[in-house]
């Protein structure tokens, strides 16, 4: 069965979609400024639970999904519009004010406005569709193209976090510690990159970036299709978020920073020195992109071996 990204492709190819294929659309305001302007839908038992999270962190979660895909091609955000579907229980209830109070935290502090959206029922599931439009100097959006070979990989943060809260939900550890809390917190309210992000973008330091959402192996993937280059990754230099290493082992900390997904981190390629050299705080090189095309290999333990795009697939 295709994927939801051949699916993608084939459109693009069968339409032309020439627009299609970076985090977001970029289109031409005037002659100093492009919008950015991107769309992300969130469905319930697919990309969050009723019963692990409350309506606040949903509300942030389902805001922060669309400025992570801003902050990917070095923007701003200023707008957004926001559509939901409720089942008509929900709709009693307090469900949508709280929802709203959560994402309006976080509008708050990106000065983000809502500009409009649409509310309609259903039958189920509560399905929210999120809109946000960005702004960023005219031909300078960060884009998954221009990756080059001897270029180093950099990513923000840790990894892995979001997708060992995932782990922790599934088995019904619900903050047994301070630990099992930190990766709760990576999955219900992650943190979109928008600061660091223009950063880069504002000094020339990215050649190619994308957000961490589909997990690193595929997200590196994408830059690299885009690109026509390859990737060489070290696993001694994953920034492992350290709260994994109380439930998990070595091998499966390794395999969450990899493939798991949701961590909203910024993933980008550079000149190392000139990273290096201006100090990004929470930066870490993790690999190399190399001239072979396609193709991602992992240093492990003095052995190179290719990797496969193991992230998240909705299909």
């Amino acid at each position: 069965m295709r994927s939801e990204f051949q699916f993608i492709n084939d459109m693009k190819s069968r339409y032309d979609l020439r627009r299609v294929g970076d985090d977001c659309a970029v289109l031409p305001k005037d002659d100093k400024t492009d919008l950015l302007i991107t769309s992300d839908m969130l469905v319930e038992e697919v990309d969050f639970r009723l019963d692990w999270s409350n309506p606040e962190q949903i509300g942030h979660k389902c805001l922060a999904v669309s400025l992570s895909d801003i902050a990917a091609m070095g923007g701003t955000a200023r707008f957004a519009m926001l559509s939901i579907a409720v089942v008509e229980n929900l709709w009693k209830g307090d469900l949508l004010d709280r929802f709203y109070e959560g994402w309006n935290l976080l509008a708050a502090e990106f000065g983000v406005e809502l500009i409009g959206g649409d509310i309609s029922s259903t039958s189920g599931p509560l399905t929210v569709d999120s809109t946000v439009i960005g702004e960023v100097p005219r031909g300078q959006a960060l884009l998954r193209a221009g990756a080059r070979p001897g270029d180093a990989i950099f990513v923000t943060g840790s990894l892995g976090g979001a997708a060992g809260g995932l782990q922790l939900l599934l088995r019904g550890q619900h903050g047994s510690s301070e630990n099992a809390q930190k990766l709760l917190e990576r999955q219900l309210t992650p943190r979109p990159e928008l600061l660091a992000a223009n950063q880069l973008r504002t000094h020339g330091l990215a050649t190619a970036a994308i957000d961490l959402s589909d997990g690193l192996s595929s997200d590196l993937m994408h830059i690299c299709e885009a690109s026509g280059v390859g990737a060489e990754i070290d696993a001694r230099s994953l920034p492992i978020e350290p709260a994994l290493k109380e439930f998990f082992s070595a091998e499966e900390c390794i395999e969450l920073a990899l493939n798991g997904g949701e961590d909203l981190r910024l993933l980008f390629t550079g000149d190392a020195e000139r990273i290096s050299a201006f100090g990004l705080a929470g930066v870490t090189q993790i690999g190399t992109v190399t001239s072979r095309s396609g193709r991602i290999e992992l240093l492990d333990r003095g052995e190179l071996r290719p990797i496969s795009a193991a992230g998240y697939r909705h299909f």
